[in-house]
Protein backbone atom coordinates (compact mmCIF):
# COMPACT_ATOMS: atom_id res chain seq x y z
CA UNK A 1 0.00 0.00 0.00
CA UNK A 2 1.24 3.58 -1.05
CA UNK A 3 1.43 6.05 1.94
CA UNK A 4 -2.53 7.04 1.14
CA UNK A 5 -5.67 5.93 3.44
CA UNK A 6 -7.05 3.30 1.53
CA UNK A 7 -10.60 3.43 1.70
CA UNK A 8 -11.86 0.29 4.35
CA UNK A 9 -15.20 -0.53 1.98
CA UNK A 10 -12.50 -1.43 -1.41
CA UNK A 11 -10.26 -3.18 0.83
CA UNK A 12 -13.15 -5.18 2.06
CA UNK A 13 -14.49 -5.80 -1.54
CA UNK A 14 -10.73 -6.70 -2.69
CA UNK A 15 -11.02 -9.50 -0.17
CA UNK A 16 -14.31 -11.22 -0.32
CA UNK A 17 -13.54 -11.12 -4.66
CA UNK A 18 -10.03 -12.77 -3.84
CA UNK A 19 -11.59 -15.27 -1.48
CA UNK A 20 -14.64 -16.03 -4.16
CA UNK A 21 -12.38 -16.06 -7.19
CA UNK A 22 -10.56 -19.00 -5.41
CA UNK A 23 -13.04 -20.64 -3.93
CA UNK A 24 -14.60 -20.82 -7.97
CA UNK A 25 -11.20 -21.75 -9.26
CA UNK A 26 -10.83 -24.66 -6.88
CA UNK A 27 -14.48 -25.90 -7.77
CA UNK A 28 -13.78 -29.00 -9.74
CA UNK A 29 -17.52 -28.86 -11.33
CA UNK A 30 -18.05 -27.54 -14.33
CA UNK A 31 -21.48 -25.14 -15.20
CA UNK A 32 -22.75 -23.17 -18.29
CA UNK A 33 -22.30 -20.10 -16.77
CA UNK A 34 -18.62 -20.36 -14.88
CA UNK A 35 -16.90 -17.96 -17.53
CA UNK A 36 -19.30 -15.32 -16.69
CA UNK A 37 -18.55 -15.46 -13.24
CA UNK A 38 -15.15 -15.37 -13.91
CA UNK A 39 -15.16 -12.65 -16.43
CA UNK A 40 -16.63 -10.47 -13.65
CA UNK A 41 -14.92 -11.16 -10.86
CA UNK A 42 -12.04 -9.99 -12.56
CA UNK A 43 -13.69 -7.16 -13.37
CA UNK A 44 -14.48 -6.29 -9.40
CA UNK A 45 -11.13 -7.09 -9.01
CA UNK A 46 -9.82 -4.76 -10.89
CA UNK A 47 -12.29 -2.24 -9.95
CA UNK A 48 -11.25 -2.97 -6.14
CA UNK A 49 -7.54 -2.25 -7.02
CA UNK A 50 -8.25 0.54 -9.20
CA UNK A 51 -9.40 3.10 -6.36
CA UNK A 52 -12.78 3.98 -5.74
CA UNK A 53 -15.07 1.48 -7.81
CA UNK A 54 -17.90 2.79 -9.69
CA UNK A 55 -21.29 1.91 -7.65
CA UNK A 56 -23.81 0.85 -11.18
CA UNK A 57 -20.77 -1.12 -12.48
CA UNK A 58 -20.24 -2.88 -9.08
CA UNK A 59 -24.19 -3.74 -8.76
CA UNK A 60 -24.08 -5.08 -12.45
CA UNK A 61 -21.30 -7.16 -11.75
CA UNK A 62 -22.25 -8.92 -8.64
CA UNK A 63 -25.88 -9.40 -10.54
CA UNK A 64 -24.32 -11.27 -13.43
CA UNK A 65 -21.88 -12.89 -10.64
CA UNK A 66 -24.89 -14.12 -8.98
CA UNK A 67 -27.17 -15.34 -11.84
CA UNK A 68 -24.35 -17.21 -13.16
CA UNK A 69 -23.06 -18.61 -9.94
CA UNK A 70 -26.58 -18.41 -7.52
CA UNK A 71 -27.30 -22.17 -7.81
CA UNK A 72 -23.99 -23.33 -6.61
CA UNK A 73 -24.29 -24.03 -2.91
CA UNK A 74 -20.52 -24.60 -2.68
CA UNK A 75 -20.20 -20.51 -3.88
CA UNK A 76 -23.26 -19.59 -1.63
CA UNK A 77 -21.30 -18.18 1.22
CA UNK A 78 -18.37 -16.64 -0.86
CA UNK A 79 -21.27 -14.80 -3.36
CA UNK A 80 -23.06 -13.73 0.26
CA UNK A 81 -19.59 -11.92 1.44
CA UNK A 82 -18.91 -9.77 -2.40
CA UNK A 83 -22.86 -8.77 -2.15
CA UNK A 84 -22.25 -7.68 1.43
CA UNK A 85 -18.71 -6.01 0.49
CA UNK A 86 -20.67 -4.29 -2.39
CA UNK A 87 -23.46 -2.96 -0.12
CA UNK A 88 -20.78 -1.25 1.75
CA UNK A 89 -20.90 1.67 -0.81
CA UNK A 90 -24.51 2.57 -0.54
CA UNK A 91 -27.98 1.46 -1.82
CA UNK A 92 -28.55 2.14 -5.86
CA UNK A 93 -30.61 5.20 -6.61
CA UNK A 94 -34.40 3.80 -6.74
CA UNK A 95 -36.57 5.29 -9.36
Amino acid sequence: MTGSDEDPRVAELRTAVSRLRRELAALPAEFPDRGIAEDELATLAAMATGGLPEIPRLRSSLLLIAGAIGSVSALARGLSEVREAVDLFGESPRT
